[in-house]
């Protein structure tokens, strides 16, 4: 069924829901709103802070205007709400200037700019809705993203239309549907999408997400099957060798360090495969463990391969590997390699010339085949999907894996979603280094923040600012990272920032970071791209705009790329709400510096739709991350998969199972 069988959806609006990846009815039945506005709990614009999002009623006053800039045009309007008076402004949405009347009321929901000495309060891209005489809009309304000409009521009919002819079929067995009085399937999408209250909204989200994780996690059991690899590759390398090779590092291992090196050597020795998912907070020595590992194989004279997801980070694991393992022939293989050198490296690795291959998604390559792999890394695991680890293993049968997380996550999750893998965690404190400060930083010392940044930049110590979104977002409650980056260099002219982004090319993202590096910049202003990034001393200061928009171990991990020098360093939390929800959960993070406690807080907290969605990529579970539900809820649906093979008729389940595991390609778990 197409979408323009729907009653009102024309091939123009069938386009645009398109490009919010919408296909079919069963698309839109979901895509979940973003948000929900509580029509009772408008606010006043003066009592509003810069950064706030806030739902303003108002009266248009000025007739739209296209204000034409030398970087970009804008439309803008003036606005009255009971004689205060404010601007909005919409951004390459040139479309509004036609959807706006002076003197109609309207009700605009959005984020306020609204600095000290900076003029009256504005809005940026709000999203709008006319304020009729029936007063339509009442009660608890659902917010959705939108694409080209779409408007919030386009896309409320879209669904509402859907709804009424396509509603995802229970994938449960009836027998436990009905033993664990779970409410219907349909009922709780209805509901998610036309709530009568807020509560309603969070029990059919919850009900909801139960479906999706009892298939996905369903789709990993029938996957597995419970079964081991028998060992394929032998190792001769000994106990009292790996002691010698660990012993070259200028350190000396942690408990946990060694721990996770005994348990790499058990398994290497075991009659099965290895494969094991290797946790430890940022700077806890995970590097040196698999390198460990990576010598155990070359050792017994077999290859190895450490795969990054950057190849800045590449770069950098090939650089300790020369320094470590000098007597080995290792090669360096990326997206950057030139041709004639990637097709040296690949007949040398094929005839076995080389013991460890360091880079990027290249080696995943069909050509690249090397001669006798046996052992393989593969370095924050996060950023690869599924199958992408699983072309890593199969570029030879039988090779041992260790794949790496320098973001933790609880051990009930993980042994959840990891249970193929057997885990090891490094919980002993990262090495003795600077010390790292963490602050909330309230509106009216955003400007002190800046000059103190200034300051610093002149001593030579430089700064990354974070944004969470390259464009912002639909609704303008967010700032872009390009947004940021022009402020930035206008309120601070002597400073020199970099912009950096993942719309970038690999190339072009690699030669800022070396830059930044080697001191040509003193700030750079980036979306989370350099959350995973090479060391860079002098980086003392991390600011984080709209931090209530990220996970805690994000936040954590984005903090620890400062304070990796022997300088005192800061990270700067900024808040775009005052809530004390958000400062409960931004409390926890300054006062914590152990990323596991910070994960489990993370998922008591934000839930488990908002923990498992912060890096989650492709189709897979990529709809319910707007959605918000209790961690409970994932622990009951691995209860239920249990439960589901044993019952009588299972063939619903494994068939849709079986599809989801078919999306896994770019899923992303953690």
């Amino acid at each position: 069924m197409r979408l323009t069988d729907l009653r009102g959806i024309s091939e123009k609006r069938e386009k645009d829901l398109n490009k919010l990846n919408i296909f079919t009815p069963e698309d839109l039945v979901r895509c979940f709103p973003r948000a929900y506005l509580d029509l009772t709990q408008q606010q006043k614009i003066s009592s509003c802070y810069h950064n706030d999002v806030a739902l303003i009623a108002c009266r248009v006053v000025s007739e739209p205007q296209v204000v034409y800039h030398s970087r970009r045009n804008f439309v803008k309007v003036w606005c009255d709400q009971q004689g205060e008076r404010f601007s909005a402004v919409w951004f390459n949405a040139p479309y509004v200037k036609n959807n706006l009347r002076a003197g109609e009321e309207y009700l605009f929901y959005g984020r306020i700019s609204n600095r000290y000495g900076m003029g009256a309060p504005s809005m940026v891209n709000p999203s709008f809705e006319l304020r009729d005489k029936n007063y339509r809009l009442k009660g608890i309304v659902p917010v959705y993203g939108l694409k080209g000409s779409l408007t919030q009521k386009a896309v409320r009919d879209a669904v509402r239309e859907a709804l009424s002819c396509s509603l995802p079929v229970s994938a449960i067995p009836p027998e436990l549907v009905k033993k664990y009085a779970l409410a219907p399937l349909g009922e709780a999408y209805r509901a998610v999408h036309n709530p009568q209250t807020l509560a309603e909204k969070d029990k059919a989200a919850a009900r909801i997400a139960l479906e999706e994780y009892f298939v996905l996690i369903s789709a990993f059991k029938f996957i597995k099957g419970g079964k081991e690899d028998a060992r394929v590759f032998s190792y001769s390398c000994t106990a009292k060798e790996v002691a010698a090779f660990a012993a070259r590092f200028p350190f000396e291992f942690t408990a946990g360090q060694k721990a996770a090196v005994d348990e790499i050597y058990t398994n290497l020795k075991a009659p099965t495969r290895m494969n094991r998912l290797l946790q430890g907070d940022v700077g806890s020595g995970k590097t040196a463990v698999a390198l460990c590992g990576v010598f155990m194989a070359v050792k017994s004279g077999h290859q190895a391969a450490f795969l990054a997801p950057t190849e800045v980070l590449a770069a950098q694991n090939f650089a300790l590997v020369q320094r470590y393992l000098p007597e080995y022939r290792a090669a360096f293989l990326a997206g950057s390699t030139s041709a004639k050198e990637k097709r040296e490296i690949k007949k040398a690795l094929a005839a076995g010339e080389i013991d460890i291959v360091c880079g990027t998604h290249a080696i995943l390559q069909e050509d690249v085949q090397p001669k006798d792999l046996a052992f393989c890394v593969c370095d924050e695991q996060h950023r690869f999907g599924v199958a992408q680890r699983s072309a890593l293993g199969e570029k030879s049968a039988g090779a041992d894996m260790l794949v790496m997380s320098a973001t933790p996550i609880p051990r009930t999750l993980s042994l959840i979603f990891y249970g193929d893998l057997d885990i090891s965690e490094i919980k002993d404190k990262p090495k003795a280094r600077a010390e790292l400060v963490t602050g909330i930083i309230p509106h009216y010392k955003y400007d002190d923040m800046l000059e103190y940044v200034a300051r610093e930049a002149k001593k030579g110590n430089q700064s990354y600012f974070v944004c969470p979104k390259i464009e912002g977002d639909e609704e303008g409650s967010l700032m872009s990272v390009t947004e940021l980056f022009d402020e930035l260099k206008n309120r601070l002219p002597r400073v020199r920032f970099a912009l950096l982004h993942g719309k970038m090319k690999d190339k072009e993202k690699a030669e800022i970071m070396a830059d930044f590096k080697a001191k040509k910049y003193d700030c750079l202003v980036s979306t989370t791209v350099i959350e995973v990034g090479i060391d860079v001393p002098d980086a003392t200061n991390m600011i984080i705009y709209n931090a209530e928009r990220f996970g805690l171990s994000q936040l954590h991990q984005l903090r620890g790329r400062v304070g990796r020098g022997e300088k005192k360093s800061y990270c700067f939390l900024l808040i775009g709400s005052d809530s004390e929800e958000a400062r409960e959960r931004l409390n926890v993070l300054k006062n914590n510096t152990d990323g596991f406690k910070i994960a489990e807080y993370d998922l008591k907290m934000r839930g488990g739709g908002d923990f498992m969605g912060l890096r989650q990529s492709g189709h897979i579970l990529s709809e319910i991350k707007n959605l918000r539900y209790p961690p409970e809820v994932i622990f009951e649906a691995k209860k239920l998969a249990d439960e589901a093979l044993t019952c009588k008729d299972i063939s619903l389940l494994r068939s849709l199972a079986l599809k989801r595991y078919e999306q896994l390609q770019d899923v992303v778990l953690n």
